[in-house]
């Protein structure tokens, strides 16, 4: 069973845009729409699935609540009894779920695994959300002195780009437009009806554009979001015995790295290098050798804009430029829908909400739909094979997968 092939039947997405806590909603609300929505759109029936992943970061810190790999048996009863479990690696976890299911799937204990990812982050105000949020750098040794921990690590790399290359700030705020301008075609996004200055105008302006950390501002940052993705993945044999069902894509490639958990030390570790986070480059590449192509043959990237200088790092270590050159990309449109990479169609994390241990799931099933033709609005015509690039912390976990039409 070993290297079979992994398919996507399906999946479903919920609205980033509410707001769970003020519906009066809890975690099997909010799992319970994402189970009964991906057996829905996957065709399945559920007596069929065989185990269950669930990626989650902070279901204990926002909503006191843990062990949430048993929530889908909890709201779905035909899932009682099955292998469950939940899996944490911060922004990635949502990945670190799928790469589970594959690898139960290939190793041929089930024939179809259903992956969900959900979050919960609106429980409380923002500033306390940012302090929950900081739990996934490494505590007490960075970033005591940061108002926003994330937004001040990031802006760090941002900083050792400037210092290595050279780093024009207005790169960043074009990310930001772009991003923002693709969250209005996609009717799950966050900021769909958010009215955004036009950043490439007015991104230094204090007022419409604040400082958040260091160099990055409130519209570099992607957002506080309650929401959940989920997917069901299944093998060759699971559709020789279920012809009735037609996936929307294969899972064709996977590429997975981890570093330390501190910003400092991977940077240290990096000095005279050509790539900032060369691991991260390097889960990209074997997800491409995995997957039997190169940057050539993908036709988009749902990459993890946890903030804007988060997409220019993944620019050029997707190898879209040389390293240091993600501007060369951004100025000449390379990274805009009908460009040569479109990135983030869906709005990414900035536009489209980042409810974090869902972010992996949703961008797996966010390239399902690219290569079934099924994105509606925001579809990358043509599209036949996309990636993504998920990671948790400062890219300390790090996932990568290819989604091909056939």
């Amino acid at each position: 069973m070993a290297g079979t092939n992994i398919w996507i039947l399906g999946g479903h997405q919920t609205d980033f845009s509410r707001n769970l806590v003020r519906e009066g909603l809890d975690f099997a609300d909010l799992t319970s729409e994402v189970v009964d929505g991906t057996l829905e759109a996957s065709g399945v029936d559920p007596t069929t699935i065989g185990v269950v992943h669930v990626g989650n970061a902070f279901g204990q810190l926002f909503a006191g609540q843990g062990h949430l790999g048993t929530m889908p048996a909890t709201v779905r009863e035909e899932l009682w009894g099955l292998p469950s479990s939940r899996h944490e690696a911060a922004c990635a976890s949502g990945s670190i779920a799928v790469l589970s299911a594959m690898s139960d799937l290939q190793a041929g204990h089930y024939d179809a695994a259903l992956v969900v990812g959900v979050e919960l982050q609106k429980t409380v105000p923002g500033d306390k959300a940012a302090e929950y949020l900081g739990a996934a750098a490494w505590i007490g040794h960075e970033g005591q002195d940061a108002t926003f921990m994330w937004p001040h690590m990031f802006s760090r790399i941002a900083e050792e780009y400037d210092h290595r290359y050279g780093l024009d700030l207005t790169h960043l705020h074009a990310i930001g437009a772009k991003n923002f301008a693709n969250a209005k075609a996609n009717p799950n996004a966050q900021t769909r009806g958010w009215d955004v200055p036009d950043l490439r105008v007015s991104g230094t302006d204090d007022a419409v554009n604040p400082p958040v950390e260091g160099v990055l501002r409130r519209f570099d940052c992607s957002q506080i979001t309650d929401g959940g993705a989920g997917v069901v993945l299944v093998t060759d044999a699971y559709l020789e015995r279920h012809p009735h069902v037609r996936p929307i894509g294969r899972l064709a490639g996977w590429g997975h790295r981890s570093a330390g958990i501190g910003l400092d030390r991977k940077i240290e570790r990096t000095a005279g290098e050509d790539y900032l986070m060369p691991h991260l480059r390097q889960a990209v590449l074997e997800a491409f050798d995995r997957a039997g192509t190169d940057l050539d043959g993908v036709d988009g990237l749902e990459t993890h804009d946890c903030f804007s200088a988060s997409e220019y790092l993944a620019i050029d270590h997707i190898g879209l430029t040389e390293p240091g050159a993600s501007w060369k990309a951004i100025e000449n449109g390379e990274t805009e829908i009908g460009g040569t990479l479109p990135i983030n169609p869906s709005g990414g994390l900035m536009g489209g909400g980042h409810p974090v241990g869902a972010s992996g799931v949703r961008m797996l099933l966010d390239a399902g739909k690219q290569v079934s033709g099924t994105a509606g609005e925001y579809q990358v015509e043509g599209a036949e094979t996309f990636a993504t690039l998920n990671f948790g912390g400062s890219t300390a976990t790090t996932v990568s997968f290819v989604v091909t039409r056939d």
